[in-house]
């Protein structure tokens, strides 16, 4: 392993994602902020939501009435004044998603034209702030089909908010007539409100029939009432709602590439929109990588986005570390070469690790470990694999969420 290479992933992993935080955005958005004569309810849902909820009451105090805040589990820091602080399941909703969720509904019962919520929302949503309209275990069903066939995030939202009494903008019409104010952070390439943690604040842009499109795309495999609700139209307009986005995968790679470049790398961003298949990217990046051996600079190409993973084998791992994984032998031999890929919010599919990182070294090591790199990916179990190498990304939970990014390093 190239310690060197190493320590500077490292260093480019924490630095960017320090820089992105969410505390500084929800300041700034609610700078000079005021909210009118009737009553302030915090509601703060996604990945992000302890440290956004904790930063509102930092900026607000008592002028909060009510609130509370979801996150994932692991992810809450503690108590914040007076508000309800709850956990709940991703990726897949759980007993605390639909508990947490009902009390937040309770909390924004019965309000009045002259009261305002203040809505805080960021990835990871979709899981974390729900209330079905059909049973819990279809819903968690539905979910898991959706994550094993290889949906895009979009794809997924566009089911899961027909499903839902809170997604697709039917969150900011319960709260009707008080004003919602939200405040969003970005987990989704090109910031579509409506698709980011399915919209619960936001008028639904897609349609009936992109449902029904991607249920027989797929393969889903729906109740008749599940399939009764996408005939469903959720709202098109909301007159109660104002919005604020803040945070994106394009500030995250701007942010790596600054590091990068104090480290003394010469950083080139690839894009900030990458959506395939983890193992496409990976190989794409090594191709990168093979490309530039000849420099005699210092070189980081970054590409930012959310890749997808489609499930054919029972091992363990996430998008990054297969995409980190399958880049392992397109640059098997390269000199002071790797590649690493991290998700912002410091955890990767079902595991405790943020990403993965391989360099020249490390197909060689793992063959002579006796592993095979084919059957790993075609089992989906990169997390072992980069467990046996060293090469793991082990953050923990960082209370933001702008999605992930890759990087090629290439140290002269």
């Amino acid at each position: 392993m190239n310690q060197t290479l190493r320590q500077d992933a490292d260093w480019i992993v924490r630095s960017a994602i320090a820089r992105v935080m969410p505390g500084e955005a929800v300041r700034r958005a609610l700078e000079g902020r005021s909210f009118g004569p009737g009553r302030l309810i915090l509601v703060s849902a996604g990945k992000a939501g302890w440290s956004m909820g904790r930063t509102a009451w930092d900026c607000l105090g008592d002028k909060i009435s009510e609130g509370i805040v979801i996150t994932k589990h692991g992810q809450a820091e503690g108590p914040i004044g007076p508000l309800l602080v709850r956990e709940a399941g991703h990726p897949v909703p759980d007993g605390g998603t639909f508990s947490a969720t009902a009390e937040a509904l309770e909390l924004t019962q019965g309000l009045t034209a002259e009261d305002t919520v203040l809505f805080l929302l960021s990835g990871g949503g979709s899981a974390l702030f729900e209330s079905p309209l059909v049973p819990r275990e279809e819903l968690q069903d539905i979910t898991r089909q959706l994550l094993a066939c290889g949906a895009d995030i979009v794809e997924m939202n566009t089911i899961r908010k027909r499903l839902s009494a809170v997604k697709g903008g039917r969150f900011a019409r319960h709260c009707a007539p008080a004003r919602v104010f939200a405040v969003v952070l970005s987990d989704i390439i090109g910031d579509p409100l409506d698709m980011i943690a399915s919209g619960p604040a936001y008028p639904d842009t897609s349609t009936c029939a992109d449902a029904r499109r991607i249920v027989a795309q797929y393969g889903l495999k729906l109740s008749p009432q599940a399939r009764e609700l996408l005939d469903r139209e959720t709202p098109k307009e909301l007159d109660n709602v104002e919005t604020r986005i803040t945070g994106s995968v394009r500030e995250l790679c701007g942010a790596a590439a600054d590091v990068c470049r104090e480290l003394g790398y010469e950083p080139v961003i690839l894009t900030d929109c990458l959506d395939c298949e983890a193992r496409e990217a990976g190989a794409f990046l090594a191709s990168v990588a093979r490309t530039h051996q000849d420099t005699e600079r210092s070189l980081a190409f970054l590409a930012g986005g959310e890749t997808v993973v489609h499930l054919t084998g029972q091992g363990l791992g996430g998008r990054n570390q297969e995409l980190a994984l399958s880049a392992a032998r397109g640059i098997e031999g390269l000199r002071n070469t790797a590649v690493f890929s991290v998700g912002s919010d410091g955890t990767d599919g079902p595991t405790d690790a943020a990403g993965g990182w391989v360099d020249g070294d490390t197909a060689r090591e793992l063959r002579e470990q006796g592993v095979d790199l084919f059957s790993v990916l075609k089992d989906n179990d990169a997390y072992h694999a980069l467990e046996k190498s060293g090469g793991l990304i082990m953050t923990g939970g960082t209370g933001t969420n702008v999605n992930d990014v890759a990087v090629v390093l290439i140290r002269r």
